[in-house]
């Protein structure tokens, strides 16, 4: 047997620490630099109070106070006696009973100063819509417009309104407008940030003018969930970005220490929110939401043409499968939503069209242990989820993969929110027809077929005082030798003004087959979990601390949500210190970061480790610079892989059961968006001593470790090799309509003991859009995947006026080059086609009051 080199077998403790050593007295020394600094800092005089919700700086005191005071008394918000026509021009004499906000400030790079160019915007109201008018100035042929993605507003000027309508100072509705009217809308959650997933149905329109542009918008109360009437009050804040001044206005004062704009990180942002007040005797009717959706699709499979057992019994035989054409399928569906009242409301789905219009992101798969998150993208489930999200992934709806049914009921009333969730899925029994005539393929399935999961979400949460909050959590998953329960509880608390606590406890029991690595086996059994999470944060106005840590026992399940590891117990310390941004000059700020992770199962071994420090530079006309250099400390045991080694039988590793390495490394990122029509960004990655967890990727790149190369059937054989990974975006906008953007992702490994490369995998992306209307556009998509040999394609026509409402017309199509057969891996030279699609996609929302 062919021994890994003794300079690639695992070292021994001391010498591993010894060479962390130069590291972590990097880390040491930048935190020691970072305190000092801000030593420094508070040794010159303060410019503004941390208590006072809406500060003021020693630039603004003398010629605003007056103004800053008025603003922190209730706006009262007229309500309108017409209708105004949302065009776009604000030039109706409705609009002068509007509620006015104004004296906009500059918060960044300025500190509450007096902003650059002058935004006005009016709010008022009648029985059915909020109405809100926006006028903002700036130099004729400076203002940055395109005719976008709804929710993609990147290298646009915009104004965003956050509306708190319940006012708890915990969640608001963040709107934005670009200077078109094109919008962008999303929920943000204190401590959770902005989820731009979410869709309200409303009528926006906007026009470049002379001295800038003008927004009109009309929001149907039905769209919101509020509370309204006599001495209510909604927190309000309003944000601007001009784009060719990097500069953000506010209409209320911020602390510098609550909001990073770059990163989209608020924190306490809506405890210096303004308010309105005034809306009444609005929204009294129950609304019904009615989306019949239809969906017509052929599709055509390459299968098998040997069945699969004798491909099994004879390895050399050639099957070159066939393509085989499906009937045309026909796929209708409903769903409803129900408005109980302001703040609760009730959503159901029949047979519901859950197919995504568009695919998800490529990402690197090689050499992955762990599972890959995917963003929820399905309008059902978007709808009420940040009430179901907490600081641990519970709830990942896109574990409810294709239900027959699903029902939902989520709302607020006062000091309480709630959220019930119930879907029936027949995803897990559910087979190809392949796989149902050739037991050979999925052996043992007829208990199986047909038969459904059934899925339950509960969520209670309480607010605490004006800024903390507690809830409750239960979530249940059953199928056939498949059931999980999980109970826990979780809160965030305010224990001063810069520090906030967040927890989260969970127990989970769970009736299923675990596999047992001293059996090597899977046991049909119980197991019973625990999970937690935990978070100290403290923030000033240039220094930020974090405590992080969380933990899952081994039999800790959360088949409603998304764990990528259990048996672990990461923990971190992050310090960062943010200068003081400047408005002349190229460079506008900088900060530095320090941290250090400590991971450990529950048995007390430590599994991973890490030490960083991170410098990013922020300059003029959206452009950064990034650089990191770290030293990870990785650690791996043979039963996380497989079975562990006895008397009577060998491990999943030939050679030592455990192994570690440090290994080094750093990165690169940069980006800039000088104008509408440019935007680059890029980073580069390199580490030295890295594990090849001796996994292969697939018949492409075979397993290289000295065992695998005698033998490609031996036991794993993990040894560490060196990366480079490199991830690109181009995006160039030659007209406002028309939009390209390439990406590319390359990631390589090669071992150090063989010298041959364990992977090297290269993600191609090719979009294009073009916008006839802001509802109608034209998309085409190519993925080009060098591991898989894989290219798709994904042409798209589609009518999109408003969430609910929707036509597509679209053709899918995936093939290999080069590639290798899906059922015996030979290869197989030219294109291949695996499955094509084409589709016809129309919804229509319906919206009545009863």
């Amino acid at each position: 047997m062919k021994r890994l080199p003794k300079a690639d077998l695992p070292k021994p403790r001391k010498h591993l620490e010894r060479r962390q050593l130069s590291l972590s007295s990097l880390v040491a020394f930048s935190m020691f630099l970072i305190l000092l600094v801000v030593t420094a800092k508070a040794q010159s005089p303060t410019v503004q109070s941390q208590s006072d919700p809406h500060p003021t700086t020693a630039e603004n005191r003398s010629e605003d106070d007056s103004v800053i005071n008025e603003k922190r008394h209730p706006l009262n918000v007229s309500r309108f006696v017409q209708t105004p026509v949302i065009d776009g021009r604000l030039d109706e004499a409705v609009w002068q009973s509007a509620g006015v906000l104004k004296d906009f400030l500059q918060t960044q790079p300025g500190d509450n100063i007096k902003a650059s160019h002058s935004t006005e915007v009016r709010i008022g109201y009648d029985a059915k819509f909020l109405y809100i008018g926006i006028h903002a100035l700036d130099q004729s042929g400076q203002v940055r417009a395109t005719v976008a993605k709804r929710d993609d507003l990147s290298g646009n000027d915009y104004v965003a309104v956050w509306l708190d309508t319940f006012n708890d100072q915990r969640r608001a509705y963040v709107l934005l407008f670009n200077p078109f009217g094109v919008q962008a809308d999303g929920i943000f959650t204190e401590g959770q940030g902005i989820d731009f997933s979410v869709d309200l149905v409303m009528q926006s329109k906007g026009m470049i003018t002379a001295d800038g542009y003008t927004v009109e918008v009309a929001i149907p109360f039905a769209s919101l969930r509020y509370e309204a009437g006599g001495g209510k009050l909604w927190g309000v804040h309003v944000l601007r970005l001009i784009r060719h001044l990097d500069e953000w206005d506010t209409w209320m004062p911020l602390r510098r220490e609550s909001r990073d704009f770059n990163t989209a990180t608020f924190i306490r942002f809506m405890e210096q929110a303004g308010h309105i007040s005034g809306i009444e005797n609005v929204g009294r009717e129950r609304t019904l939401e009615l989306i019949p959706t239809l969906t017509l699709s052929e599709t055509g499979r390459r299968v098998r043409s040997i069945p699969h057992g004798q491909t099994l019994a004879n390895p050399a035989l050639v099957d070159p499968g066939r393509f085989v054409n499906q009937p045309m399928k026909t796929d209708p569906g409903l769903t409803a939503k129900l408005t109980l009242s302001s703040g609760v409301t009730l959503d159901a789905a029949f047979n519901p069209d859950f197919a995504q219009v568009e695919a998800d992101q490529l990402a690197v798969t090689a050499n992955q242990r762990f599972p890959i998150f995917y963003d929820e993208k399905r309008p059902f489930f978007l709808e009420g989820i940040d009430i179901f999200r907490t600081p641990i992934k519970v709830v990942h709806t896109r574990t409810i993969i294709d239900p027959d049914f699903a029902v939902k009921l989520t709302g607020k009333r006062g000091r309480d929110s709630f959220g019930l969730l119930l879907a029936s899925d027949n995803a897990p029994g559910d087979y190809s027809a392949e796989e149902k005539d050739d037991p050979t393929i999925r052996p043992g399935i007829g208990r199986f077929l047909d038969k459904n999961a059934s899925i339950g979400v509960l969520r209670l949460k309480h607010d605490l005082g004006s800024e903390s909050n507690i809830g409750l959590i239960a979530t249940s998953y059953n199928f056939i030798e498949k059931h999980n329960q999980l109970l826990g509880f979780d809160g965030r608390f305010t224990l001063d003004p810069k520090t906030i606590l967040s927890f989260q406890a969970l127990g989970t029991t769970s009736r299923r087959f675990f596999y047992d690595s001293t059996l090597d086996r899977n046991v049909y059994r119980t197991g019973n979990g625990f999970g937690y999470y935990f978070q100290l944060q403290r923030n000033s106005r240039h220094l930020n601390l974090t405590l992080a840590g969380k933990g899952y026992t081994h039999d800790y399940r959360a088949d409603v949500g998304f764990t990528s590891q259990t048996n672990t117990n990461p923990w971190d310390l992050t310090v960062t210190y943010n200068s003081e941004p400047r408005k002349d000059g190229r460079l506008i700020s900088w900060n530095l970061t320090s941290g250090t992770r400590a991971q450990f199962n529950w048995q007390g071994s430590m599994q991973y480790s890490f030490q960083f420090v991170r410098t990013q530079f922020n300059f003029k006309k959206q452009t950064y610079f990034k650089t990191n250099v770290y030293a990870d400390y990785q650690r791996v045991f043979e039963r996380e892989f497989g079975a562990s080694r006895s008397a009577t039988r060998p491990g999943a590793f030939i050679g030592p059961p455990e192994r570690s390495t440090i290994y080094k490394g750093f990165t690169i990122e940069a980006g800039t968006t000088p104008s509408k029509k440019y935007s680059a960004n890029i980073l580069v990655d390199r580490t030295w001593k890295t594990f090849d967890y001796d996994l292969g990727a697939g018949p492409r790149f075979p397993r290289v470790s000295p065992s695998a190369l005698l033998d490609p059937n031996a036991r794993l054989d993990p040894g560490i090799g060196n990366t480079q990974d490199i991830y690109a975006t181009f995006i160039w906008q030659p007209t406002d309509a028309l939009r390209f953007s390439l990406d590319y992702t390359g990631s390589r490994l090669v071992r150090n003991d063989t010298r041959r490369v364990a992977y090297d995998q290269k993600l191609y992306s090719f979009k294009t859009t073009y916008q006839f209307t802001r509802f109608t556009f034209a998309r085409a998509r190519i993925d080009y995947d060098t591991l898989r040999a894989n290219v798709s394609g994904q042409f798209l026509l589609g009518w999109t006026p408003n969430p609910g409402t929707a036509f597509y017309v679209g053709y899918n199509d995936d093939l290999n080059r080069n590639g290798f057969s899906p059922f015996t891996e030979q290869f197989e030279p030219g294109l291949r086609r695996n499955t094509r699609t084409f589709f016809i996609k129309l919804s229509y929302l319906f919206r009545r009051s009863i």
